[in-house]
């Protein structure tokens, strides 16, 4: 009669189960602590770190998105919405012939991945080091245009306002325009519902705009 096959291993005693238990624990215990004192103290994240996403300007001010949805195509939740609309002379957005009238990202889906700013072909949607989206609304989560767009800088126009003159869309792109043209002012954003009134308010006298390219 073949003999049954003895156990590969036997089981500790019961004493020495729960004492080789606790040694975990007292190791633990001389370990320097690792709580962050957030948000007293914010960690400085990496400079390329995946954080809300920025809609950009030229250095004029016209805005660089040119609405071709290329973003929410790539996008993997389905977290953007974009919808382009048609530039004209009277109320541009952007040097090209279209610009994102509608742009939004809800953060309740966005696994801020990155994919929609490596699809994006004008550089216009980017990622920031701001980390902090939490909200008690879902509805708070969903991002709009005005909240992603870029603030102004020195030398920029809020848009509407007209191309730098003598330019055309490929100067932009090829850094030929450094700031807005002098004389440059707001147009009326008709599509927005405002009043000619409203804007000349906010822009003041206009000035015959110069026909140099700034860095040319």
């Amino acid at each position: 009669m073949a003999e049954e096959p003895k156990e590969s291993g036997q089981a500790k005693p019961g004493f020495q189960n729960p004492v080789a238990g606790f040694g975990v624990t007292f190791k633990a215990m001389f370990k320097k602590r690792l709580t962050e004192q957030y948000p007293e103290q914010q960690k400085t994240t990496a400079p390329r770190f995946h954080g809300r996403h920025q809609l950009n300007r030229h250095p004029d001010g016209l805005e660089k998105c040119v609405g071709c949805e290329l973003c929410a195509w790539a996008c993997p939740a389905d977290a953007i919405y974009v919808e382009g609309a048609d530039n004209t002379e009277e109320e541009r957005y952007s040097p090209g012939e279209r610009y994102g009238r509608v742009y939004q990202i809800n953060y309740a889906r966005c696994i801020l991945c990155g994919l929609c700013i490596e699809a994006c072909p004008t550089r216009a949607l980017t990622m920031t080091n701001e980390f902090e989206l939490a909200d008690s609304s879902r509805a708070n989560l969903i991002y709009t245009k005005e909240q992603l767009l870029a603030g102004l800088e020195d030398g920029m126009v809020d848009t509407p306002h007209a191309i730098f003159p003598g330019t055309d869309e490929q100067d932009y792109y090829r850094g030929l325009v450094s700031e807005a043209a002098p004389g440059t002012v707001r147009q009326v954003a008709v599509s927005k519902g405002e009043e000619p009134e409203e804007a000349a308010a906010t822009t003041g006298a206009q000035e015959p705009a110069s026909r140099e390219v700034t860095g040319r």
